[in-house]
């Protein structure tokens, strides 16, 4: 795996490729624990090795373990590489719409359940998917190849996860868990709309719950609380805002939703462990 994948990225950052929905990426210098939001997807690692933070819960994924995700999660991610052993990594994008077709053929059965799986888990690379993701990167050597057989390939990575651990998750997903799509939707409803001023009553009105079902199946599915999801969301997005579109702390803080900048600018710094200015000046600098 690590001597494909490092052929398939030879430099530094990730790079789309011709399969939909698969992306490559190299990184050769560490990566302090930081906080982060992991969108859905299925990541694996050929060399290195990152640790995800849920609190008092430690995440290790490397060439042995993959992480997989069914919903937006907020962890705190550590990056462990150097120039000799650069993390290589294969991002596969979870595609619902693939998992019920899957679940189809499987001849699972589609339809409600109460039972809500965590949104997201590192599992053991046993070799059932270890072999389908040589066969997806042995696939992307070759243009024609990946235009023709990627997206087969790619639904064999996604069929065989299924079966294992982190399937529960995506079987949710798939077959619309009554429980775990409400709060699916609520999380939806919040990255759609980060900068209104949600309450736990009102996120719990639109999932269709009560207040202390609603609190407890969220937790459940995403590890943080309804409330604190929300403030994190809020600051990541500030946070992408300074970096990416040239926002200065203050505009950040009201795009975001924030009537402070002051209390903004007291969460942002307790979160990310820097001020505003200078953690998009780190992240600018690392991305560069």
């Amino acid at each position: 795996m690590a001597a494909l994948l490092g052929a398939l990225v030879p430099e530094e950052g990730p790079r789309n490729t011709a399969v939909e929905g698969v992306e490559l990426a190299r990184r050769s210098e560490p990566w302090r624990r930081s906080p982060l939001m992991y969108d859905p997807m299925i990541l694996f690692l050929a060399q290195g090795a990152k640790r995800a933070y849920l609190g008092d819960e430690v995440l290790r994924y490397d060439p042995d373990h993959y992480l997989a995700l069914a919903v937006p999660v907020p962890v705190e991610c550590e990056v462990l590489a150097s120039r000799d052993e650069p993390v290589l990594a294969l991002k596969v994008t979870v595609e619902p719409a693939m998992l019920a077709e899957i679940l189809v053929s499987m001849e699972e059965p589609i339809g409600a359940g109460t039972d809500v799986p965590r949104g997201i888990y590192a599992s053991p690379l046993g070799p059932e998917v270890r072999g389908s993701v040589l066969r997806l990167l042995e696939c992307l050597r070759s243009e024609q190849d990946s235009r023709i057989l990627g997206r087969q390939l790619v639904r064999e990575v996604v069929y065989r996860v299924l079966q294992d651990e982190p399937g529960a998750a995506l079987r949710a997903l798939a077959t619309r868990n009554d429980h775990f799509m409400r709060i699916s939707r609520v999380i939806q409803h919040i990255h759609g709309d980060y900068a209104h001023p949600h309450t736990t009553e009102e996120l719990a009105g639109i999932a269709g719950m009560s207040v202390s079902s609603f609190h407890h199946n969220f937790k459940s599915v995403t590890t943080t609380s309804p409330l604190q999801y929300v403030k994190k969301v809020r600051l990541h997005q500030a946070r992408l805002m300074m970096v990416h579109s040239g926002y200065n702390a203050s505009t950040a803080a009201t795009a975001v939703g924030y009537e402070s900048a002051s209390q903004f600018g007291r969460e942002f710094k307790r979160f990310f462990g820097s001020t505003p200015a200078a953690e998009a000046a780190s992240l600018r600098a690392r991305l560069a």
